[in-house]
This record gives C-alpha cells, sequence and structure tokens, in this order.
C-alpha cells in the first residue's frame, strides 16, 4: 500500500472514533484504543483494542462498521475482555 492508503487508515480511524465515541471518553479509561502500526510501510495496519466485559460483542459491531466501509479485519482474541482487530485496506 501507498502512504496514500495509511492516510485512509488514518480517515477510518477517525470515523470509527467518532462511532464509538461512547467507549472512548477523554479522562476516563477507554475501552476502544486506536493505533495505527507503519512499521511495515507497505502494509500499514490500523490495530484496534477492545478492552472491557464481553468485548466479543462490541468487537463484532466494530467490525462490521470497518467491512462496511471497505476494510479487511482479523480478530485476535487473548481474553474474554481483550480483543484486537487488525484492519488493513485494498
Amino acid at each position: 500500500m501507498t502512504e496514500s492508503s495509511a492516510n485512509s487508515l488514518t480517515d477510518l480511524a477517525d470515523l470509527l472514533a467518532e462511532e464509538f465515541a461512547t467507549y472512548r471518553q477523554p479522562n476516563e479509561f477507554k475501552e476502544i484504543s486506536l493505533v495505527i502500526d507503519n512499521e511495515d510501510t507497505a502494509h500499514p495496519t490500523l490495530i484496534v483494542h477492545v478492552d472491557r466485559d464481553d468485548a466479543a460483542s462490541l468487537a463484532d459491531r466494530i467490525e462490521d462498521f470497518l467491512q462496511k466501509h471497505g476494510a479487511r479485519t482479523e480478530r485476535e482474541r487473548h481474553a474474554d475482555t481483550d480483543v484486537r482487530i487488525l484492519v488493513t485496506l485494498n
């Protein structure tokens, strides 16, 4: 992917943050954290970390949202309260 893809991931992260703002309140524990990993400049990845009770149900909603916006997702489940979604764009 090119640098414009990384910008698209940034735009997607902004949309996701806006859509799920309830889970990302300032000065509170954030149940959803967003990080863009640009280590592999050819294939940047948005990492969505869901950390809460029943993380899987919120992760389902997030994955649906991302897929509707053309993203590919892969889920890593570390515990019932710890799910990571790896997001890439075509």
